[in-house]
């Protein structure tokens, strides 16, 4: 298992954890989402290297150190995954995609490619092997963002996996957060 400063240094520029700065009531919903500067106080975190949030791929660059899910985009979605998983036990949970440094924004063109290109899932699914193995997790739960993603780590993998639907759907942050809460119900 590699320590954090390793696993910011090798996986930094794709992944991150499920943690944001609370989110302030009195302020819009996105306030706040892209601040990580926690981040630079790793022995306060509370991480969870055995519960995997997984998306499909990025749609730009990740400019920061563990920025991925964490964007102040006025455009993003991401505040949502903050609501969803606040004050629950995914707190802290390990956040990475399944298809490594391939930016595109729409999924399709993802899909697409791959169909084409079936080796390119198969090396992806080797890289993401490793860095679940470099993280340390043990036997993790996996919740992926979609179904492409879902049906990427379904067909490839054999962990505990679930489904929601993407955050930048047409599904509102209210909504997302019962779905977290009834794979929370379904596990215990």
């Amino acid at each position: 298992m590699l320590n954090y400063d390793e696993i910011k240094t090798k996986y930094g520029h794709m992944a991150s954890w499920a943690i944001w700065t609370k989110h302030d009531k009195s302020k819009k919903a996105k306030f706040g989402v892209g601040d990580i500067s926690f981040f630079d106080n790793p022995e306060t975190l509370k991480l969870k290297p055995n519960v995997v949030l997984c998306g499909l791929n990025i749609s730009k660059k990740i400019e920061q150190p563990f920025a991925n899910f964490h964007s102040s985009s006025s455009r993003s979605h991401d505040y949502k995954v903050r609501y969803a998983l606040e004050n629950t036990i995914f707190s802290g949970a390990y956040m990475t995609d399944i298809i490594k440094d391939f930016e595109k924004i729409v999924s399709c063109n993802v899909t697409k490619y791959l169909r084409k290109h079936p080796e390119f899932e198969k090396d992806n699914v080797t890289s993401f092997e490793k860095e679940l193995s470099d993280i340390g997790s043990l036997n993790p739960v996996i919740i992926c963002f979609g179904n492409d993603c879902f049906n990427i780590v379904k067909r490839n993998l054999k962990h505990k996996i679930y489904k929601v639907l993407h955050y930048s759907s047409c599904i509102t942050k209210e909504e997302l957060r019962n779905k977290f809460e009834d794979i929370i119900n379904d596990l215990y």
